[in-house]
């Protein structure tokens, strides 16, 4: 339960209709299965314990007595055991039959909850048997002369770990318009529990995945749906056990159609309240009462899947979607910003690494929009002491092959002029040597722009202005920054998308610029004239940094959870020790850095995680970053 993770199940037993023993049985299997497996709160469907289509048998008084006998047995099993369970049974009330959750911790009844919403349409039939329950009910029933459950719409607390808290509906309560999930949210619920019995038809599973997701997103709440299976009469209709844990609209795990067992998953609490926290159209209310229940606060083993790469996804059909949608998002946004000014040049620095070839890509792409010619992309080369003949190449080549108009500027002799007028030997290769180049490209670039009437494109991306590493008022400079919400690992994709979807010889261009190493190129290539300088040997690995960054960016992580679930995503690829060294480097630079980007250029939002200091992040340029460096350093010491 470290850092806020809970491991949750949904769980479908095999089922008997009508035989409250037998059924009974393999609900305790399945608790003492999940015992095992590390999981805190498991969850059955609904009327689990008789069956849900029992039909008028719900009205025999053997059926309602043996569903008491089979729900007290797992009460006096489960008391030595650390898991509360959620369990589905029929209770009479006042002369009336209630479709009940039955909250079980530790052999004692925490929270009787009541279905609200009972289905009479289509091949539903329950208000034949169920009276549904008012918001406001409240009451008592005696299970025996022992247990008397108190019937009553709540929120249940971890007394041990505040922050977990979780809600319950039933089955149809989830496919109404005004759920009690949204009560229940509000009053504080992280995780919603929906006891289901929910049949299947064609086309029914994706709607009930959607309609989980999007209920999960919506309340930024984990959503976790027990379904009904095999077993349940097929007289009519036929049950698959659909299982769905969503957590903040993504599905986390889902069973097989017409499985059983559990379906587990790990939950991040912290995630959940850090999603609130930020939304604060959040709303929060405080009219529900709550029931506390008692977990042992142990280590959760995880074993939830966190990929190397948050801001690419999986599979390449979605990856294709994304690249495209961003291309036309960033073009969109330089059209936009051309249009509104009368301009039709565009003035960019062409390297032929891939965050300018990026940029040119987006240009095109708005020139395009524009119905401009492309002759007014002025694509300028400016090589100097460490271009080497492959990048140089493939600047010249790619703008050939895009139609843009072409410039070379050689600025050797115009850097070495300041090297004299600064007094600084071009034989020291420091910060200033490395700079001074970089500023004098922009200087070039800002130029020709007023020379032609344009305006300079930012080539820049988001995982340098992360680190910081851009020279102030060099490359962190320009008049539209199109790169400036895409991280590093993801321009490489996008450029790859651009790859795929081409021809001929700009095809061939941009995989020789996807296979050139990332660098500034500011230093003397090696003398067999490749790159020396390899930006990833100096601050780190981008898919670290990218890794980094959407976690404590996007989600507000703390160090020390970075650090672990880098350690799981990245085993294999790097050790625990190279990890720390690079985290330590990426809160070092991300706090010293702030500077540079507390005065950036416009430039398009295309993700959930952007810097922009008009926009998603504000930050002062001075702010202290000891607490996270000690909360690193207690990691390494320990």
């Amino acid at each position: 339960m470290r850092d806020g993770y809970i491991k949750i199940a949904c769980a479908t037993p095999d089922l008997k209709v009508a035989d409250c023993e037998y059924n009974t049985g393999r609900i305790m299997e399945l608790i003492k299965e999940a015992e095992v497996k590390g999981v805190k709160i498991v969850c059955f469907p609904e009327l689990s314990i008789t069956g849900y289509t029992c039909g008028d048998l719900f009205l025999q008084e053997a059926l309602l007595d043996s569903a008491k006998s089979g729900l007290l047995n797992i009460i006096e099993e489960t008391t030595n055991i650390d898991i509360v369970s959620i369990i589905g049974i029929p209770l009479e009330h006042g002369g009336k039959l209630y479709n009940c959750a039955v909250v079980v911790n530790k052999g004692n009844i925490i929270g009787v909850i009541a279905k609200r919403n009972i289905p009479n349409y289509n091949e539903f039939y329950e208000v034949r048997h169920f009276t549904p329950a008012d918001k406001k009910l409240c009451a008592d029933i005696r299970l025996n002369e022992r247990y008397i459950v108190h019937l009553e719409e709540k929120v249940f607390s971890c007394e041990k770990m505040p922050g977990l808290t979780f809600g319950i509906e039933i089955c149809e309560d989830l496919w109404v318009s005004s759920p009690p999930s949204e009560s229940l949210s509000a009053n504080g619920a992280k995780i919603i529990f929906n006891l289901s019995a929910s049949d299947e038809m064609i086309g029914k599973a994706e709607y009930r995945r959607t309609l989980i997701k999007a209920r999960s997103g919506s309340l930024a709440c984990a959503y976790a749906y027990a379904d009904a299976g095999v077993g349940e009469s097929t007289q009519d209709m036929v049950f698959a056990g659909h299982d769905i844990i969503a957590e903040n609209g993504s599905i986390l795990a889902e069973s097989k159609a017409f499985s059983k067992g559990l379906t587990i998953a790990d939950i991040d609490i912290r995630k959940l309240e850090h999603e609130r926290r930020r939304m604060n159209t959040f709303e929060t209310e405080n009219n529900l009462n709550s029931a506390s229940f008692s977990l042992d606060i142990t280590e959760t083993k995880l074993n939830r899947y966190f990929p190397r790469t948050p801001f690419v996804p999986a599979d390449k059909e979605s990856l294709d979607n994304r690249c495209s949608e961003i291309l036309t998002m960033q073009a969109v946004g330089l059209m936009t910003r051309l249009r509104h000014i009368g301009c039709k040049t565009a003035v960019l620095g062409l390297s032929g690494g891939l965050d300018s070839t990026l940029a040119l890509i987006v240009t095109v792409r708005a020139f395009d929009m524009l119905g401009l010619d492309r002759k007014g992309i002025h694509t300028i080369t400016m090589p100097c002491f460490g271009t080497t003949d492959r990048t140089y190449n493939n600047a010249l080549e790619l703008s050939k092959a895009y139609g843009t108009t072409l410039s070379e500027i050689n600025i050797v002799k115009s850097v070495t002029q300041h090297f004299s007028d600064i007094e600084q030997s071009s034989e020291i290769h420091d910060i200033t040597y490395e700079n001074s180049q970089a500023r004098e490209r922009t200087q070039v670039l800002m130029d020709k722009a007023n020379q032609l009437g344009g305006i300079v494109i930012g080539t820049g991306d988001l995982s340098e202005l992360a680190l910081g590493w851009a020279t102030y008022n060099g490359d962190h400079m320009s008049m539209y920054a199109v790169n400036a919400s895409i991280p590093k690992t993801l321009v490489r994709w996008l450029v790859k998308y651009e790859a795929d979807i081409s021809e001929g010889h700009l095809k061939k261009v941009l995989i020789d610029i996807l296979e050139t190493p990332v660098s500034p190129e500011l230093l003397p290539p090696e003398q067999d004239g490749t790159i020396s300088q390899k930006t990833e040997d100096i601050v780190g690995p981008y898919e670290l940094h990218d890794f980094f960054m959407y976690y404590m960016l996007r989600f507000g992580f703390s160090p020390s959870k970075i650090f672990r679930i880098a350690c799981i995503a990245f085993d294999g690829a790097y050790s625990k020790e190279i990890i720390m060294k690079w985290l330590k480097t990426f809160y070092r630079r991300f706090f010293s850095q702030q500077f540079k980007r507390s005065c950036l250029p416009d430039g398009p939002k295309v993700g959930t995680v952007t810097l922009s200091p008009r926009g998603d992040w504000r930050m002062p340029s001075d702010a202290s970053v000891n607490i996270w460096m000690k909360e690193l350093e207690h990691i390494s010491n320990n």
